[in-house]
């Protein structure tokens, strides 16, 4: 069924309905009777039963207003009468207020002046949009040749050559036709998913109507997010590589659009996640306007899924679900201490044990060289196969004497590091009972080294839904270079769909 706009409402009247026969009639009925029902369904919605923000439970009926308006009127007027008392006005109040900067909203000001593009945009091809089927009655409509398109607009798009790239313009027209019950249909650009964020002006939707193209625009997120260039320099270099011309503001509504395109995608790949036999979890700091959170990935073979969020242990529940029964590959973090099967990453301790190989003291010294011997010949014999059938002198039990000895050392870091060893036995020594277990958590660390490098230039985020849509990105390129798939292209197709408003496809899975 079509969506009945506001022009399809304007032509019906009581003599259209009286002009159908009693089978299209019904069809024009059922029509408007599922609109007013999702109408209904969208004024019932509130912050109980919705997405909506609690705020917009704050918003009254104009009656309602209008009511409390007058009572304060009258409760005001009754004071006034009653007290008499003249009203103080000081000089400051008088001054008029300076409109500084940051009363100012972002983007064009009120009555500055428009620019427009110097060279107008000339068209490489047309496609023609006709109206398939009538929006009233559902009938099957001809295509008109002699009808006149009564909307159109261009559209910028890159398609990759095999030697090179190009960037070509393509005219939309959209036309109507007449269908035999004499109502007049519309072809419109069709409208996606729409991203709400509180106390934003406009919302950003997903919609074909636009002038940048899918896989223009997925250009531009890559540059963004995997190459990590500035908004500005984004634009600088397809003004001077590729001739085109676009503003800031459309470059970033470009890689907004991407990744609120892909958070849908991010959403399956979680579920995936949780029938995983071993996921590697690691975080770093991050920085969302201003404010100091983290940024938490989960990796494995063909899934990686990245999360900005705090540093608490509830944080874990967008990525570990209580569904997840297989291992857990991390640091010596607390957030995974509670989690049984877990395996504790042996590059961590070998690294402060390094540390303690060049302290002053000699004594710490030789305790801080054996422990990293002793660490080192864990994961040796792992690589090898080469396991001690004696259990007195396997490699676990010689790494136990050694922090036994160091926890009565009077060194902090080195009693530290013996009693985090022992304290998390279990899981430091978990790979050598489990083979297939790595020892290491160099996958989740190698796949936050892009982001470590963007958060140094860009200093993290600036809202919510930006690092909603970076992590969602980064999420599907990571997923894709494990999956051996091209990621700009399955990412173009992805957006295609959503501006359509139509269900993604997966990503594909190695056979």
């Amino acid at each position: 069924m079509n969506r009945l706009s506001k022009e399809d409402l304007a032509q019906m009247n009581r003599d259209y309905f009286q002009s159908l026969d009693k089978e299209k009639l019904v069809e024009v009925a059922e029509n408007l009777h599922q609109l007013a029902v999702q109408q209904l369904e969208k004024l019932e919605k509130n912050s109980s039963n919705s997405s909506l923000p609690p705020s917009s439970d704050q918003f009254k009926s104009k009656e309602k207003l209008a009511l409390q308006e007058e009572q304060q009127t009258e409760s005001e007027a009754s004071q006034t009468e009653s007290k008499q008392v003249p009203k103080q006005v000081s000089e400051e109040s008088e001054k008029p207020k300076s409109k500084g900067f940051a009363l100012k909203k972002p983007g064009k000001q009120q009555g500055a002046k428009g620019i427009w593009r110097t060279t107008p945009l000339v068209p490489n091809q047309t496609v023609a949009h006709h109206p398939l089927t009538c929006a009233s009655c559902n009938s099957r409509l001809e295509k008109d040749p002699e009808a006149k398109a009564h909307m159109g607009y261009y559209v910028l798009e890159l398609e990759k050559l095999d030697s090179g790239i190009e960037v070509k313009c393509t005219l939309h027209h959209y036309y109507q036709a007449t269908c035999g019950c004499g109502h007049q249909t519309k072809a419109k650009p069709k409208i996606g998913y729409v991203s709400v964020v509180e106390g934003r002006s406009r919302d950003l939707c997903l919609q074909e109507y636009g002038l940048v193209g899918s896989m223009l625009a997925t250009f531009i997120a890559s540059l963004a997010v995997r190459y990590r260039m500035s908004r500005p320099k984004i634009r600088e270099l397809l003004n001077d590589w590729v001739g085109v011309s676009l503003s800031v503001g459309t470059i970033d509504r470009c890689i907004r659009e991407v990744g609120i395109a892909c958070s849908p995608v991010v959403e399956e790949l979680i579920e995936e996640l949780q029938s995983a036999e071993i996921i590697h979890l690691d975080e770093t700091p991050w920085y969302e306007k201003g404010k100091y959170r983290w940024l938490w990935v989960a990796i494995t073979n063909t899934i990686a899924v990245f999360h900005i969020g705090s540093r608490r242990k509830e944080e874990l529940l967008h990525l570990i679900s209580e569904a997840f029964v297989g291992w857990l590959v991390t640091d010596g973090y607390g957030a995974y201490s509670s989690y049984p099967k877990r395996q504790h990453c042996l590059a961590h301790l070998i690294r402060k044990a390094i540390a303690l190989t060049q302290a002053v003291n000699q004594e710490v010294a030789d305790l801080g060289q054996w422990l990293l011997e002793e660490l080192r010949e864990l994961i040796h014999a792992l690589a090898t196969g080469d396991g001690e059938q004696d259990e007195s002198d396997s490699h676990p039990a010689r790494l136990y004497r050694v922090c036994r000895l160091a926890t009565v050392a009077e060194h902090t870091k080195l009693k530290a590091l013996a009693k985090e060893i022992l304290t998390d036995w279990d899981a430091v020594v978990a790979c050598f009972y489990h083979p297939q277990l790595p020892p290491t958590n160099n996958e989740a660390e190698r796949a936050l080294r892009h982001a470590v490098i963007a958060r140094r230039i860009s200093y993290g985020t600036r809202t919510s839904e930006g690092s909603l849509a970076y992590c969602s990105v980064l999420s599907i390129i990571e997923t894709c270079r494990l999956r051996k798939v091209d990621p700009w292209s399955y990412i173009a197709i992805v957006l295609t769909q959503a501006r359509k408003g139509i269900k993604h496809p997966p990503i594909p899975v190695p056979s």
